[in-house]
């Protein structure tokens, strides 16, 4: 039968240590081969053998990696993240401008340009407001 008393609390730590270290390690694992494989800078042949190697020889294959790339990495990291915040600015910009507050920024450049006259924009500025209040 099996109880508390067969698995001290120092078992328990260590296990927990261990498992904690294999989540770490596959994570790692994960990150280094994902990056592999979003790279544009290298062919299909040297990402195969890239991961053969992490596969067959998983410590060294890593660290390796990490030794001959890792700066690359992290610039990687940096600029996908600010492509994606770009890509996330201009969806949230062209969202926006779409109440009244952007209608009267269009009706504004409008203005700007002489495509309209004072009274139009006037007119254009009620209706926007009008529009946004109900």
């Amino acid at each position: 039968m099996f109880v508390a008393s067969d698995y001290p609390f120092l078992d328990v730590f260590w296990t927990m240590i261990i498992f904690f270290l294999w989540v770490i390690w596959i994570w790692f694992l994960i990150a280094i081969l994902s990056d592999v494989f979003r790279r544009h800078d290298i062919g299909g042949g040297t990402k195969a053998l890239w991961t053969i190697f992490i596969i067959f020889l998983p410590i060294a294959g890593a660290f390796t990696y990490l030794i001959v790339n890792g700066s690359g990495m992290a610039q990687r990291n940096v600029s996908e993240s600010q492509a994606q915040q770009g890509r996330m600015d201009d969806y949230v910009r062209s969202v926006a401008g779409s109440g009244a507050a952007g209608e009267i920024e269009r009706a504004k450049g409008l203005l700007d340009s002489g495509a309209i006259n004072a009274d139009e924009y006037a007119a254009l500025k009620a209706r926007a407001l009008a529009g946004g209040a109900a």
